[in-house]
């Protein structure tokens, strides 16, 4: 009797690991699928592509757009509202640090679209090229 038991205990253990293996079978099965890992490469060059982007924007275009606009901040832009109930403190909104992230927005915007606008021109460019030489060479 007590070997039965035994015995049970054994099948039930299999059927756990065996359980478990088809469970990290899928896992495996699941992470090496094409667009999880090219999710994860994306986001990896994504990540490093906003810093080239943040440091072109904030190092470069940032200062020729402050000597154009004069310098001007919209950070300390604010509407007070007093509060008329007469507890806790006024109501701030701060209006102004909305707009210089707007513009900033715009300007990161403008950037990536003139960084792809360039790599697309130099991609038709090389596209050409190879055709030009697919063509002399179907000639010969």
């Amino acid at each position: 009797m007590a070997e039965k038991k035994s015995e049970k205990a054994k099948e039930k253990l299999h059927e756990v690991h065996e359980k478990s293996s088809g469970f990290k079978k899928e896992f495996i099965e699941f992470i090496n699928r094409g667009s999880v890992v090219d999710l994860a490469v994306g986001v990896a060059v994504g990540g490093a592509f906003t810093a080239i982007v943040n440091s072109l924007v904030n190092d470069i275009v940032m200062p020729i757009v402050g000597l154009i606009a004069g310098g001007v901040d919209f950070t300390n832009l604010a509407i007070t509202i007093p509060n008329f109930f007469g507890t806790g403190d006024a109501a701030v909104i701060k209006y102004g640090n909305f707009l210089q992230n707007v513009i900033q927005f715009l300007i990161v915007a403008w950037v990536i679209f003139m960084i792809v606008k360039a790599m697309n021109r130099l991609n038709r460019r090389r596209d050409a090229k190879a055709a030009k030489e697919e063509t002399k060479e179907e000639k010969k």
